[in-house]
């Protein structure tokens, strides 16, 4: 099995690569995994931007995003409409597809203005962490430790408890 996490932004500072090795070790007694980081667009934050540079923008992240992911993989876009699953849901999600025949999956995290409706559209599942809004570097952490917990809860281990 292969993960791919692809995220659009900087690293962050140096606690958010720690969390985020600590997690890809832990991942990769379970699976292949592979962090991606695609540079944003640059925007002028300091101008009053209008829709159309935002969605020029994210469609230029869109395609740089879509050059990535692996060929066959399951598409996971992380945006605020997708589901809200709890970690068990993400476990049973992962064995359901792997058993279907995916044997690669791709977690997508955009820039801070989010994911292209296409992008959006081309993704098999839109997954929501949660109705608040977190940086793009702690949705990293986060993301990696809920594949993490994912196999454990897969796995039986009391490490989900």
């Amino acid at each position: 099995m292969r993960i791919t996490v692809i995220y659009c932004g900087d690293n962050g500072a140096e606690y958010f690569n720690s969390a985020s090795k600590e997690y890809e070790k832990r991942i990769s007694a379970f699976s292949e995994i592979d962090v991606v980081k695609i540079r944003p667009e640059p925007l002028d934050e300091n101008k009053n931007l209008s829709q159309n540079v935002i969605d020029k923008a994210l469609e230029t992240e869109a395609d740089k995003i879509l050059s990535v992911i692996p060929k066959g993989a399951y598409k996971i876009a992380l945006c605020v409409e997708g589901k809200k699953i709890s970690s068990e849901d993400l476990s049973a999600l992962v064995d359901d597809k792997r058993e279907m025949g995916f044997s690669s999956f791709a977690f997508i995290i955009g820039s801070s203005y989010g994911l292209s409706s296409r992008l959006k559209k081309l993704c098999d599942y839109k997954l929501s962490m949660s109705a608040m809004t977190f940086p793009h570097q702690l949705a990293r952490v986060m993301l990696l430790e809920q594949i993490y917990r994912a196999f454990t809860i897969s796995a039986g281990k009391r490490y989900h408890k």
